[in-house]
Order: structure tokens, then sequence, then C-alpha cells
């Protein structure tokens, strides 16, 4: 890793906490009576505080979303592609703010944080997270920032969602919503597939009903599936039939059921091995249910339209044609709900073969679009 950071890298960050006292109560019916969010920002806030962009992470996502934390470090934030000098998310205009949302296990308060009414690592008495809850967290954290109105939020997948529900519960704090790869609210089959990768987590004999660390162990195969569900689930047939085909890793066929034969398999493992080392399982169940629990249409008898119709913000979504997970066609259900409702509305459906991922990649026509939209963004 060089020491001298690529002139469109926002370079060296440091995360940031912040602290919060007041109870915030939360759809579950239960409150948290304090906790922190951990949080990074990129660029400078103006004078008069219009300039600011919120980004919203995806289920296992985090606050760290671009440059690097150290000159060792040898991959940049998980968004660096679009954040940073004359990137789409431009930081030489605005100020850009990220966050590990509530329930994560990076620095904000979750799972694995200490309860102060035990004095005891939370584990399954963590409650239970939503959307929703995310949202008025991050307007506490707003305010905190003193941005009274966000130039855009912004997010890809879960982080979407979250975007669209500001454009709900807080209509006058934001301006611009960009919506990316995501849906609103999730398909029978997304939930069945979340479903199994908690089943995987909650039957690990290592997960000791979510108190796993008083034990001193981590459900890792419970995890390691997960992750290799979820997986398979992110990338498209063509995009994995590209990097890795029926290759096999080793010169021959051994004919039995334990040896790592095809390059996928490998593959599959050490996403499975590299995530587990990382993530909290508890976060990983909290994550997925926030993500089958988000249906904002349900407060108005299925009606999205008449959902959004409070919202005064203007929207950009995009989409990718070979997203299985959140199609196109869950982006134009928002698409023409919003047309319904009569508010401004751009939408781009991008041709790019690696499916749900592809907001994560640097695909030249995603780029040149979500500049072009942020570009129009007055500060």
């Amino acid at each position: 890793m060089p020491t001298v950071f690529p002139a469109d890298s926002v370079g060296l960050v440091t995360p940031q906490t912040a602290h919060f006292s007041e109870p915030l109560a939360l759809v579950c019916g239960r409150s948290l009576a304090d906790y922190q969010l951990v949080y990074e920002t990129y660029g400078t806030l103006n004078a008069t505080a219009s300039n600011a962009v919120l980004i919203c992470h995806a289920l296992s996502g985090h606050h760290h979303a671009a440059g690097y934390h150290s000159v060792d470090e040898r991959k940049p934030g998980w968004w660096d592609s679009c954040i940073g000098p004359g990137k789409p998310i431009n930081t030489n205009k605005f100020f850009v703010v990220s966050l590990n949302n509530l329930g994560g296990c990076n620095g904000s308060t979750g799972p694995s944080s200490l309860n102060p009414a035990t004095g005891k690592v939370y584990g399954a008495d963590f409650p239970v997270m939503t959307v929703e809850d995310w949202v008025h967290s991050q307007a506490r954290l707003a305010d905190l920032l003193g941005v009274q109105q966000w130039a855009a939020v912004i997010g890809g997948s879960l982080g979407g969602m979250q975007a669209l529900q500001w454009s709900i519960s807080y209509p006058e704090r934001i301006r611009h919503c960009l919506c990316i790869a995501s849906a609103p609210k999730l398909s029978a089959q997304n939930i069945a597939f979340n479903e199994v990768a908690r089943q995987a987590i909650l039957t690990d004999p290592e997960f000791h009903g979510g108190h796993f660390q008083e034990q001193g162990v981590i459900p890792k195969r419970g995890l390691m599936l997960a992750r290799m569900v979820g997986h398979i689930t992110y990338l498209s047939d063509d995009a994995m039939g590209e990097k890795f085909g029926r290759e096999l890793k080793t010169d021959k066929l051994n004919y039995d059921f334990h040896s790592v034969e095809f390059q996928v398999e490998s593959y599959l493992r050490y996403q499975g091995e590299e995530f587990s080392g990382r993530f909290d399982a508890n976060t990983y169940l909290l994550m997925t249910k926030a993500l089958d629990y988000y249906d904002p249409a349900a407060a108005h008898g299925g009606d999205l339209a008449k959902t959004l119709s409070a919202a005064k913000a203007d929207f950009c979504l995009m989409s990718f044609t070979t997203d299985w997970r959140f199609s196109p066609a869950r982006s134009r259900e928002i698409v023409d709900a919003l047309l319904a409702a009569k508010k401004n509305v751009c939408y781009l459906e991008i041709d790019a073969p690696q499916g749900h991922d592809a907001f994560l990649m640097p695909i030249p026509r995603y780029l040149q679009g979500f500049s072009a939209y942020m570009n129009r963004i007055e500060v």
C-alpha cells in the first residue's frame, strides 16, 4: 500500500463516535436508554450546512465507506469507487457522512456491546431493529452534526430502503433520495433465503441461544453457511460462470464429499471463513430481520403511492439487469408509485453482468449516470 494515496481518494480517515443519552423508542416496543454510533466524514461541511450527504449501508456494511484507516490498509472503504474527489459523490462538493447502524458490530451499539443494565454483553437480549429505527437514530446524528436537511440520502440494497424511508419519515429533511438496487419490500423468495441463513446460525451448536460470547465461542459453522448462501444470491449466474466456470482446484476429481475440488467451492468457503471471523452472528440475524420487516406501504393498505405522497424529495432509482435478488422490476415498482404520487423521479437501468453486487463496483455506465445525477444537486 503506497503512502501517497490516489488523487481521487479521500486519503486517511479516522472514525468518530457519537454518544446519545436520550432514550430511543423502537418499533418493537422496547427502547435503548443510551447508545453510540460510529461514523466517518469525508469533505467539508459548508457554512450553510446545505451540502451534507448521508450514506446508508447494506446488510454487512459499516461506517468505513471510503479512504484508508492507515497507510498499510490493503483495501479502501467499501464504496471508495463512488466517494472521493471527482467521483459520483464528489467530496470537493459534498460533506459525506457514513455510519455503522445500531445493532451493527463495527463500533455502534449492538448485540456485542455491553448491556449497562446487566454489565454483560447484550447477545440475544439486544432489541430487534427496523429500518425506521435506524432512520430515527440517523436523524439524531444529523442534529448532532448541525445538518437540518440532507442534500441527499443514498444507499444500495438495504441502504436504499433506509434512503426511501428518510423521504417518508422526514420529508422536510431530505432534498434528494437515491435508492440503488433496492426494493419497496422483500419478496417471499428473499425472505426465504434470509430464513435459511438464519437457521444455519440458530441451529449451530455453538450459538447457545445467542449468548455464545459468554461461552467464549462463536457459531462459526452457522455464520459460514449463512454467508455462503447470501453470497450466491449476490452474484448472477453469468458472473459466477465467468469467474469460476467448472474450473477444478485440484488436478483430478477425488470422488468424495469432503474435498474442495471446484474453484467455486473454494471461493465460497473462503468467503464464509473470512466473514465468520469479522461479523457477529446476532447482528446478522438482526440485519436480515430488518430486511424482512420493511414494508412502508403496509401502513396504507399496501398502497405505496399513498405512502410516498407526503415525500418532498426528488428521487433517483438505479437497478442492474442481472440482479435477481433485487431485480429491476422491484425498482420500477418504486418508480411507478412515485409517478402516481406526482413526484420527480429519474430511473436508470444499467446493463451489467455482475448481479446484485454491481452497485458496489466501478461500472462505467453506472458511474456516469450516478455522477450526472449528483452533479445536478444544488448546494
